[in-house]
């Protein structure tokens, strides 16, 4: 498929590199020169310096002609007239990257009245999922299928878990209706089956209903609680859609921001919520605010480094729960093992809705991908797809099927029953099926049967 890409920021550039390796053939576009240049030397890309919400830069790239274009600069303007243009060119599908609040009011006008097929909002992402993470206590990542039926929750097994030096066989249901379909141990990521046997320290990622995953956090930790209170530094666009969210869960919210214009704002906005005009990166301010008090943290200024430090030091005075707005994932690995909970990455949320929607138009015939999310730092995937009637794998036993290693089928979605299957399970048309998979570029349900 032929992909353009506007804007080079960290979005972009990470669409890029992956779309490439994905054997597509993708332009880029962006106003700096430089960041082009250093893009296609690293990666197999063409590119051209401009703004892509100018018609000329456009026919230059080839959009009149192009499968789709990503519209994901900084600017919500720039990126929808972007997007009208190239629609207006031919580009089949054009999908934009849109973060204003209000814009966010309007997407339905937006696709309907100007063509625009997919608009993403990172900020609204990343309060969802921040609104999960504090929904199960312990998770460190948590990801969603079939709408909010089914979860898939990243939790460290405790040092004194009574599930530590068990083997899933033993495990089983019985402390919880949940399956661990990926385990993450230091560099290592493991599919496992029956006879692996789970470490203290191990991340485990569970799949299952929320009752059911809540049951077997309580068990791996018995004195978790939903926290009741929470103390929010940086007032940005992310904190405006989180505000409204935790209130519905009746969490106290404090939040700590330094413009007073901002302040302001979210103050007439919510005023359930506490605002203190002030700089959340300041010590002295946080000890004021008593920090240590509040049962979740959380970190979202606009500067990852500042995040990571607020969440340091908030970790370092007790709190139980910090959750880390972090762009840059580089900045992880320098600071691995140092008492940071969880991670919240906006991008990568925006990279993989993207990516799912690309692989989804290369097969339109078969099997569409409904969810798409990397975990394990991206060497495991999980995909749901809703199964097309002539599928290859319906209407035979499981343990008939000749599936690829390394593959595991996490659960079966039919009729608002959830199926976790053994061998003598199948799966027929329609049904939504989640698999996990250490090969990529996975585009139908079919692909994980063996070649040939």
């Amino acid at each position: 498929m032929k992909i353009v890409i506007s804007g080079l920021g960290k979005v972009g550039e990470v669409l890029a590199r992956d779309l490439s390796h994905e054997k597509q053939d993708v332009i880029v576009i962006d106003r700096d020169e430089e960041k082009v240049e250093k893009l296609i030397m690293s990666v197999d890309v063409t590119g051209i310096a401009g703004s892509a919400s100018f018609l000329d830069v456009q026919m230059e790239a080839g959009v009149d002609d192009c499968d789709v274009f990503i519209a994901v600069t900084p600017d919500d303007e720039t990126n929808i007239i972007a997007g009208i243009t190239a629609k207006k060119l031919g580009a089949r599908y054009v999908i934009c990257r849109v973060r204003s609040p209000e814009y966010s009011e309007q997407f339905d006008f937006l696709r309907e009245s100007l063509g625009i097929n997919m608009l993403i909002n990172p900020d609204q992402e990343a309060s969802r999922e921040i609104e999960n993470i504090l929904l199960f206590p312990a998770a460190l990542s948590v990801e969603h299928f079939g709408g909010t039926r089914v979860f898939m929750v990243q939790t460290v097994l405790s040092k004194d878990s009574l599930l530590a030096g068990k083997s899933l066989g033993e495990i089983g249901r019985g402390y919880g209706n949940v399956l661990i379909g990926v385990v993450e141990r230091g560099d290592e990521v493991f599919i496992p089956d029956g006879s692996f046997i789970l470490l203290a320290g191990d991340n485990l990622y569970l799949t299952g209903e929320s009752r059911e995953i809540l049951r077997f956090l309580h068990t791996n930790n018995n004195e978790l609680y939903r926290p009741k209170s929470a103390l929010i530094v940086g007032g940005g666009r992310i904190t405006r859609y989180l505000l409204a969210r935790l209130n519905k869960h009746k969490i106290k919210v404090k939040v700590i921001e330094y413009d007073e214009v901002t302040a302001n704002l979210l103050a007439s906005e919510h005023p359930d919520a506490e605002i203190v005009l002030a700089d959340g990166t300041d010590q002295k301010i946080l000890r004021e605010e008593r920090m240590q008090n509040y049962d979740a943290v959380i970190s979202l200024t606009g500067i990852d480094e500042e995040n990571l430090l607020i969440s340091l030091y908030a970790a370092q005075q007790g709190v139980k729960s910090t959750i880390t707005k972090v762009n840059r994932t580089n900045l992880l690995k320098v600071l691995e093992n140092v008492g940071l909970k969880a991670i919240v990455t906006p991008n990568k949320v925006i990279a993989d809705n993207i990516i799912r929607f690309v692989r989804s138009l290369q097969n339109t015939a078969g099997s569409s991908i409904e969810s798409f999310h990397r975990i394990g730092e991206g060497k495991v995937e999980a995909l749901q797809f809703r199964v097309a009637d002539d599928s290859k794998v319906c209407n035979q036993p499981l343990r008939d099927l000749e599936t690829k290693p390394d593959i595991l089928i996490l659960c079966i979605l039919r009729n608002n029953i959830i199926i976790f299957p053994d061998g003598n399970d199948s799966i027929q048309g329609g049904d939504s099926v989640i698999i996990v998979t250490k090969e990529p570029n996975f585009q139908d349900i079919a692909d994980v049967l063996k070649e040939g």
